[in-house]
Protein backbone atom coordinates (compact mmCIF):
# COMPACT_ATOMS: atom_id res chain seq x y z
CA UNK A 1 0.00 0.00 0.00
CA UNK A 2 1.20 3.49 -0.87
CA UNK A 3 0.11 6.64 0.93
CA UNK A 4 -0.31 9.85 -1.02
CA UNK A 5 -1.29 13.42 -0.23
CA UNK A 6 -3.58 14.97 -2.84
CA UNK A 7 -4.02 18.73 -2.74
CA UNK A 8 -7.47 19.91 -3.68
CA UNK A 9 -7.61 23.09 -5.74
CA UNK A 10 -10.39 25.49 -4.81
CA UNK A 11 -11.04 28.49 -7.08
CA UNK A 12 -10.98 31.93 -5.46
CA UNK A 13 -14.13 32.67 -3.47
CA UNK A 14 -15.32 29.05 -3.43
CA UNK A 15 -16.02 26.37 -0.86
CA UNK A 16 -15.43 22.66 -1.40
CA UNK A 17 -17.37 19.67 -0.10
CA UNK A 18 -15.70 16.27 -0.28
CA UNK A 19 -17.74 13.15 0.34
CA UNK A 20 -18.16 9.42 -0.21
CA UNK A 21 -21.15 7.88 -1.93
CA UNK A 22 -22.17 4.48 -3.27
CA UNK A 23 -24.04 4.73 -6.56
CA UNK A 24 -23.99 6.55 -9.91
CA UNK A 25 -27.37 8.09 -9.03
CA UNK A 26 -25.33 10.38 -6.74
CA UNK A 27 -24.68 12.81 -9.59
CA UNK A 28 -28.33 13.65 -10.20
CA UNK A 29 -29.34 13.57 -6.53
CA UNK A 30 -26.48 15.81 -5.39
CA UNK A 31 -27.31 18.19 -8.25
CA UNK A 32 -30.92 18.38 -7.05
CA UNK A 33 -29.85 18.87 -3.41
CA UNK A 34 -27.51 21.70 -4.38
CA UNK A 35 -29.93 23.42 -6.75
CA UNK A 36 -32.78 23.33 -4.24
CA UNK A 37 -30.70 24.38 -1.21
CA UNK A 38 -30.38 28.08 -1.98
CA UNK A 39 -31.33 30.04 -5.11
CA UNK A 40 -28.00 31.87 -5.47
CA UNK A 41 -25.60 28.90 -5.40
CA UNK A 42 -23.31 28.34 -8.36
CA UNK A 43 -21.73 24.90 -8.32
CA UNK A 44 -19.95 22.09 -10.07
CA UNK A 45 -19.89 18.50 -8.91
CA UNK A 46 -17.87 15.48 -9.93
CA UNK A 47 -18.31 11.83 -8.93
CA UNK A 48 -15.69 9.09 -9.33
CA UNK A 49 -17.41 6.00 -10.69
CA UNK A 50 -15.71 2.93 -9.22
CA UNK A 51 -16.97 0.18 -11.55
CA UNK A 52 -18.12 -0.17 -15.13
CA UNK A 53 -16.50 2.50 -17.29
CA UNK A 54 -14.96 4.13 -14.19
CA UNK A 55 -15.44 7.68 -15.42
CA UNK A 56 -15.61 10.95 -13.55
CA UNK A 57 -19.28 11.94 -13.90
CA UNK A 58 -19.86 15.71 -13.90
CA UNK A 59 -22.79 18.12 -13.50
CA UNK A 60 -23.58 21.56 -12.10
CA UNK A 61 -24.79 24.99 -13.12
CA UNK A 62 -21.42 26.73 -13.58
CA UNK A 63 -18.95 25.65 -16.30
CA UNK A 64 -15.81 26.84 -14.49
CA UNK A 65 -16.77 25.01 -11.30
CA UNK A 66 -17.75 21.85 -13.21
CA UNK A 67 -14.30 21.83 -14.85
CA UNK A 68 -12.50 22.44 -11.55
CA UNK A 69 -14.55 19.78 -9.71
CA UNK A 70 -13.78 17.22 -12.42
CA UNK A 71 -10.05 18.03 -12.33
CA UNK A 72 -10.02 17.63 -8.53
CA UNK A 73 -11.95 14.34 -8.70
CA UNK A 74 -9.67 12.92 -11.40
CA UNK A 75 -6.54 13.91 -9.45
CA UNK A 76 -8.02 12.38 -6.28
CA UNK A 77 -9.01 9.21 -8.14
CA UNK A 78 -10.85 7.54 -5.23
CA UNK A 79 -13.81 5.38 -6.19
CA UNK A 80 -17.25 6.61 -5.18
CA UNK A 81 -15.87 9.91 -3.90
CA UNK A 82 -17.46 13.18 -4.93
CA UNK A 83 -16.35 16.80 -5.02
CA UNK A 84 -18.67 19.80 -4.96
CA UNK A 85 -17.31 23.28 -5.57
CA UNK A 86 -19.66 26.15 -4.78
CA UNK A 87 -19.78 29.90 -5.03
CA UNK A 88 -22.37 32.38 -3.66
CA UNK A 89 -23.28 30.00 -0.83
CA UNK A 90 -21.60 28.42 2.17
CA UNK A 91 -21.49 24.74 3.18
CA UNK A 92 -23.89 25.54 6.04
CA UNK A 93 -26.49 26.32 3.33
CA UNK A 94 -26.23 22.87 1.69
CA UNK A 95 -24.84 20.30 4.14
CA UNK A 96 -28.15 19.12 5.57
CA UNK A 97 -29.52 18.60 2.06
CA UNK A 98 -26.37 16.68 1.04
CA UNK A 99 -26.41 14.49 4.17
CA UNK A 100 -29.93 13.25 3.42
CA UNK A 101 -29.13 12.22 -0.17
CA UNK A 102 -29.68 8.43 0.07
CA UNK A 103 -26.39 7.58 -1.68
CA UNK A 104 -24.18 9.81 0.50
CA UNK A 105 -22.24 7.77 3.07
CA UNK A 106 -19.81 10.35 4.48
CA UNK A 107 -18.86 14.00 4.26
CA UNK A 108 -15.11 14.31 4.83
CA UNK A 109 -14.78 18.08 4.56
CA UNK A 110 -16.71 21.25 3.83
CA UNK A 111 -14.31 24.15 3.66
CA UNK A 112 -12.82 27.17 1.96
CA UNK A 113 -9.45 26.37 3.56
CA UNK A 114 -6.56 24.72 1.77
CA UNK A 115 -7.45 21.01 1.78
CA UNK A 116 -5.17 17.99 1.55
CA UNK A 117 -6.59 14.49 1.25
CA UNK A 118 -4.66 11.51 2.60
CA UNK A 119 -5.13 8.68 0.09
CA UNK A 120 -4.17 5.01 0.31
CA UNK A 121 -3.45 3.23 -2.98
CA UNK A 122 -3.49 -0.56 -3.38
CA UNK A 123 -3.56 -2.84 -6.41
CA UNK A 124 -7.37 -2.53 -6.41
CA UNK A 125 -7.57 1.25 -6.33
CA UNK A 126 -7.51 4.31 -4.11
CA UNK A 127 -9.39 5.29 -0.95
CA UNK A 128 -9.64 8.34 1.28
CA UNK A 129 -8.14 7.87 4.75
CA UNK A 130 -8.76 11.40 5.97
CA UNK A 131 -8.27 15.10 5.32
CA UNK A 132 -6.11 17.98 6.48
CA UNK A 133 -8.39 21.02 6.53
CA UNK A 134 -6.54 24.30 6.91
CA UNK A 135 -3.69 24.91 9.32
CA UNK A 136 -2.80 24.11 12.94
CA UNK A 137 -4.27 26.41 15.68
CA UNK A 138 -1.92 29.03 17.09
CA UNK A 139 -3.62 29.47 20.48
CA UNK A 140 -6.95 29.89 22.26
CA UNK A 141 -9.29 32.81 21.62
CA UNK A 142 -9.37 35.67 24.12
CA UNK A 143 -12.29 38.03 24.81
CA UNK A 144 -11.49 40.04 21.67
CA UNK A 145 -11.58 36.80 19.66
CA UNK A 146 -14.96 35.87 21.17
CA UNK A 147 -16.37 39.27 20.19
CA UNK A 148 -14.98 38.93 16.64
CA UNK A 149 -16.51 35.42 16.28
CA UNK A 150 -19.91 36.58 17.51
CA UNK A 151 -19.77 39.66 15.28
CA UNK A 152 -18.90 37.78 12.10
CA UNK A 153 -21.79 35.32 12.63
CA UNK A 154 -24.20 38.24 12.99
CA UNK A 155 -22.69 40.03 9.98
CA UNK A 156 -23.32 36.91 7.86
CA UNK A 157 -26.87 36.67 9.24
CA UNK A 158 -26.48 33.35 11.04
CA UNK A 159 -27.23 34.86 14.47
CA UNK A 160 -29.26 37.85 15.61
Amino acid sequence: MDLKVVEMETPEGCNLVLGQSHFIKTVEDVYEAMASSTPTVKFGLAFCESSGERLVRVDGNDEELKKSASENALRLGCGHSFVVLMRDAFPINVLNQLKVVPEVCTIYAATANPLEVIVAETEQGRGILGVIDGQTPLGVEDEEGVQWRKGILRKFGYKT
